[in-house]
């Protein structure tokens, strides 16, 4: 087993940046998730570990050593890929032992080998069967068990679930959760499906355009997006953002645009302009009065069996509505909603970075705070911290 370290890697394909000054470090035994949209990066970072890829820049360690320029036979690393690349005309016992053959291992250790793993993986019945032989689930679980049986430091993972129907993906979703937990290895694993990401990883690194934009569970990440990237990109339906302006009334805060007033803190502000974020799942259709949010008429409402989803369309955009079944609208009703202020996330429009109120200048960390003029928000950017702070003026 063992960690990684990836300092100030940058990958260039003549005038295209694909990478662009990554830092990341991956503990060892953890599941870290390398999630993000088509064109991000991801693969091309999880290459660049498997040695598969060289970068322009940076440096690249697992465990103690820096493998940078090692070629990938050498760095004690295993890759399952998206396409499984079993041989069709071996057996699904030679798909297993074939890279301890090729290492010229002996065959005893082969077959023990072969034979624990294929336990393991409930392969066991199978060992004599070729590929073409077996349903995707069996074909993922060689390719996984291939890896297995060479026991490397890290376990590199290229969307392998990506060609598995929904029903079949859910099971392996599961066996892979397992059997890391089994083997307390180092896992490195790519994918664009974020419910995968959510429920494998214990830590989430989200990628767009070849930076990190975040990094952290994916309580952190969901509960606390670092930018309205990642606040968009979570969730099915993902946040809601609205373009607003901070106002004060009454040494109140409130962000307000058409149809939109949400009463945020005590406190004083100049205006700025922002994006409220909430969530589909934290609004609430009640009766129109002081605590409303958001009014606007319903244009659509979609029946998922145990929940709807509910469009409605206000003076600042359209929203959803996520609730259990009945929500009890129908197109064309006009809706009051509301949602608890502890739910609501402020972003500045200006760099899209997360912002939190500090009700306290003076007590606000300098570093945090940054060195913007008195009178107006300050906000600092970090990929690692999901928090950047709105400072009350003196």
């Amino acid at each position: 087993m063992a960690g990684i370290r990836l300092r100030g890697i940058t990958k260039r394909y003549g005038s295209t940046t694909v990478l662009e000054g990554m830092d990341l470090d991956v503990e060892d035994g953890e599941f870290l998730v390398l999630l993000g949209p088509s064109g991000c990066g991801k693969t091309t970072l999880l290459r660049i570990l498997a040695g598969l890829v060289t970068p322009s820049r940076g440096r690249v360690e697992i465990g103690e050593e820096d493998v940078t320029e090692l070629s990938a036979r050498k760095r004690d690393i295993a890759m399952v890929f998206q396409s499984y690349a079993l041989y069709p005309h071996l057996t699904v016992a030679r798909n297993l032992g074939f890279g301890l053959s090729v290492r010229r291992t002996g065959r005893d250790v082969i077959e023990r080998k072969v034979k624990d793993v294929a336990a393991q993986l409930r392969l066991t019945a199978l060992l004599a069967r070729r590929p073409r032989e077996l349903s995707g689930g069996q074909r993922q679980r060689v390719a996984v068990g291939r890896a297995m049986v060479r026991d490397p430091k890290v376990f590199l993972m290229d969307e392998p679930l990506s060609n598995l129907d929904a029903q079949l993906r859910h099971a392996t979703r599961l066996e892979l959760s397992a059997l890391h937990r089994q083997l307390g290895t180092t896992f490195v694993y790519v994918t664009h499906d974020q419910v995968e990401a959510m429920t494998m990883g214990t830590r989430i690194a989200l990628l767009d355009n070849g930076r990190l934009e975040q990094i952290g569970t994916p309580e952190e990440i969901y509960d606390e997006p670092a930018s309205s990237f990642v606040a968009g990109f979570m969730g099915a339906p993902p946040m809601n953002l609205l373009d607003a302006e901070l106002v004060e009334r009454d040494g109140v805060i409130h962000a307000v645009a058409d149809g939109l007033d949400a009463r945020l803190w005590e406190g004083r502000t100049a205006p700025r302009r922002v994006m409220l974020g909430v969530r589909p799942e934290h609004l609430v259709p009640v009766e129109d009065g002081a605590d409303v949010l958001l009014h606007g008429t319903v244009a659509a409402v979609e029946n998922l069996g145990s929940e709807e989803i509910a469009v409605v369309r206000t003076g600042a955009g359209a929203v959803s509505v996520r609730r259990p079944r009945p929500l009890g609208l129908r197109p064309g009703d006009e809706v009051a909603l509301a949602a608890p202020t502890s739910r609501l996330h402020l972003f500045s429009a200006e760099t899209t970075r997360r912002l939190v109120w500090v009700p306290d200048a003076a007590d606000a960390d300098a570093a945090d705070v940054g060195t913007g003029s008195a009178g107006a928000p300050h906000a600092v950017a970090s990929a690692r911290g999901s928090r950047t702070r709105v400072a009350q003026p003196a």
